[in-house]
């Protein structure tokens, strides 16, 4: 991470530089007992994919509007910096019936049909795997992102000071992002190297921050976990240790 990095993009970016190797995003569902960790180059091979699949079969812009109807999840992280990368804003929960876009799980599907623009569905099924049978009226993204380019360059330049999440009622430019993310990184006291542990929904700035930004903006890791109120009572202490967990949220 340096400090010439003003969009989420931007952080990714350092962080491949940095050390591709090492884990970026660790996940868990305790619901299912899935578990999956992906290295910075892996997310990041993720990320590119979504892009080219966002800016290119989707026909998103800049300034065109995302809605993201997904729970904390690995493959949800993917699609915020997808969305940074091509600097389409994501919005958290947002109407689809004000979206050019909408990004749905399998219990919003419903839901996600207001949007009049792109569909697409994620069953998040475990290593990203797909729906047994396409949702009518959506694109199924374990269907669609393979065969998307490994390298994105966008069309056009991202501008960091250009809105590009809003949260809870929440707006923030890309600049603003990488700023409160590394105000959170330091209150936190993440370093690089640092595993944060966060149980928190991606319905909320905090969520978002701990989940996934603010472990991005230190050059740390984070320890994403869904449905954590499913594990046995020593199930917590057990990850921690074995997971090698400096810091944890609610």
């Amino acid at each position: 991470m340096t400090s010439s990095d003003r969009t989420p993009a931007d952080l990714l970016r350092s962080a491949l530089a940095a050390d591709p190797a090492r884990p970026l995003v660790t996940f868990y569902d305790d619901a299912t007992g899935e578990r999956v960790e992906l290295s910075v180059a892996t997310f990041a091979n993720w990320v590119a994919k979504t892009a080219n699949l966002l800016q290119g079969e989707l026909a998103a812009g800049p300034g065109d509007r995302l809605t993201l109807l997904l729970p904390a999840h690995w493959q949800s992280a993917v699609w915020l910096l997808a969305c940074s990368s091509v600097g389409v804003v994501a919005e958290i929960d947002g109407d689809p019936a004000q979206a050019d876009v909408v990004v749905s799980g399998p219990d919003t599907l419903d839901r996600a049909r207001a949007c009049g623009g792109e569909r697409v569905a994620l069953a998040l099924r475990p290593l990203g795997g797909r729906f047994p049978q396409t949702p009518a009226g959506f694109a199924d993204y374990a269907v669609e992102v393979p065969a998307q380019g490994d390298r994105f360059a966008p069309y056009a330049p991202v501008d960091p000071d250009a809105t590009a999440l809003t949260v809870g009622g929440v707006r923030l430019s890309g600049a603003e992002l990488v700023g409160r993310a590394r105000e959170d990184a330091a209150a936190l006291g993440l370093t690089p190297g640092a595993r944060l542990l966060s149980g928190r929904p991606y319905d909320s700035w905090d969520g978002l921050s701990a989940g996934l930004f603010a472990p991005l903006a230190a050059g740390a890791s984070v320890v994403l976990c869904r449905n954590l109120t499913e594990l046995a009572p020593d199930g917590l202490a057990k990850r921690v240790e074995s997971e090698r967990v400096t810091h944890s949220v609610a």
